[in-house]
């Protein structure tokens, strides 16, 4: 991946990060993702009271490019999180950049200062995954019958 895309991709997560409302867990997370085209969309966490009801910044971001409209395939998710340990997306953000992932969807993890702690295909933390394409061939089926 060019590096400067990656040094954009981090600065938009990390600003992102800055904007994070983490009241309660006072853990920020920024994302940002560029998709084919080469538009690049952020989001990031926002906490509530009712605490399992809060967004993921990969969330947001997805959130972002599907009301942009364009393209809805994201090339690259930049994830930043704090500390030393990979902030890598929850099973359920897997799922939901699964939805407009290809087989080259790479996934980058940086801390709160910039510096990588991670970088692998999301095929690598998500194998065997269920996409739009089982719910097309199993309808594709039916109709068939």
């Amino acid at each position: 991946m060019d590096e400067a895309v990656i040094g954009k991709l981090t600065r938009h997560a990390l600003a992102a990060r800055n904007n994070a409302y983490a009241p309660y867990s006072r853990f920020q997370v920024g994302a940002a993702l560029i998709t084919d085209d080469g538009q690049v969309f952020s989001g990031c966490n926002v906490e509530n009271a009712a605490y399992p009801e809060g967004v993921c910044a990969e969330a947001g971001a997805i959130s972002a490019m599907v009301s942009a409209g364009g393209s809805r395939v994201i090339e690259t998710i930049t994830i930043a999180g704090k500390g030393p340990i990979p902030c890598l997306p929850c099973g359920g953000c897997r799922q939901k950049i699964r939805e407009f992932a290809t087989e080259r969807t790479c996934v980058l993890v940086v801390d709160e200062n910039g510096e990588q702690l991670f970088k692998d295909s999301l095929h690598s933390i998500l194998p065997f995954s269920f996409g739009p394409e089982n719910l097309e061939t199993s309808n594709q089926k039916e109709q068939a019958e």
